[in-house]
């Protein structure tokens, strides 16, 4: 986890990592961060992880890295959450969720409860922001647009991350977004989700996101306005035609202009809130069940 002690050593603070294996509990953790001169805080990898060592039950795994500083806080430079908690351990901690936590641990309950554990004890909890793409990986949804643009914003704040998410329907195109988002800080795949899980994703993210290259009407982006979630999309005829720039959602038309626009939506409150609320009236009175149940029974009559 180098990248973390850069990010943390670059903002002014000193820096000491150490192995899981130099561990085997909480006690010796405690005896390790009291010597002289004393750390002021730590920085544990992975919620289930460090959790089983600082409610007193890990193994050897487990991977903590403790930090001391002497400068500002530095929760901006951890990804993607930061917890911080007073812990049996005689020091604040933060914790950051890795992919495993919260694409895998989260699906086994022993594993949950530990989780769950840590954070109720903890006392702040700040949380990355995710722009959530949302697409059959096929070219046609172009995935990988904002990519190389997103890596480089994510650099610049740690704290904002983009998700794709959706089923494998190109089989090449999926090995691609698998390649590239294992060598890119800040982009994350994760795999088809059943909708009740897809919907529970977009209402925990920042924004969802379109970067199709062609669109007919976008399921997702209907679906992030009726969930409440403000879009971000290309600004291509099909999703023009959804989202009223600046009224129902933002659109952009390059990758520079993407972050643009994410930003707006992060410093503008008002506007997100604006967004959100237009958009749900717009899918409401547009694409309400009721109306296409309507509009069917009226098509059916006109055959009978």
């Amino acid at each position: 986890m180098s990248y973390h002690r850069t990010h943390i050593e670059s903002a002014g603070h000193t820096c000491v990592l150490r192995d899981a294996s130099d561990f085997k509990s909480s006690a010796e953790v405690a005896k390790f961060v009291t010597q002289t001169p004393p750390f002021e805080g730590a920085l544990a990898i992975h919620l289930f992880k460090a959790g089983r060592l600082l409610l007193g039950n890990a193994p050897p795994s487990l991977a903590i890295h403790p930090y001391t500083h002497t400068g500002p806080s530095v929760s901006r430079c951890l990804t993607p959450v930061l917890l911080t908690f007073k812990p049996d351990v005689p020091l604040p901690f933060g914790v950051v969720f890795g992919g495993t936590d919260l694409n895998e641990d989260v699906k086994v309950e022993h594993k949950l409860v530990v989780m769950k554990q840590v954070l109720l004890k903890a006392s702040h909890v700040e949380q990355h922001r995710v722009f959530l793409l949302v697409c059959g990986l096929r070219r046609v949804k172009d995935p990988l647009y904002l990519a190389e643009v997103f890596t480089e914003w994510h650099r610049q704040d740690p704290l904002n991350v983009l998700v794709i998410i959706g089923p494998e329907i190109d089989a090449e195109l999926t090995e691609e977004v698998e390649a590239v988002a294992q060598r890119r800080a800040g982009v994350f795949l994760a795999r088809g989700r059943s909708r009740p899980e897809l919907h529970a994703a977009v209402r925990r993210c920042f924004a969802v996101v379109n970067s199709s290259v062609s669109e007919g009407m976008s399921a997702a982006i209907l679906e992030a306005m009726h969930l409440e979630v403000p879009v971000v999309a290309r600004d291509i005829p099909g999703n023009a035609a959804v989202v009223q720039h600046n009224v129902t959602g933002l659109l952009y038309s390059t990758p520079q202009e993407f972050v643009c626009q994410s930003q707006r939506l992060l410093s503008d409150g008002e506007l997100r809130k604006s967004v959100v609320r237009k958009a749900k009236l717009y899918v409401e009175h547009q694409h309400s069940i009721e109306r296409e149940r309507d509009t069917y029974h009226s098509l059916v009559q006109t055959l009978q």
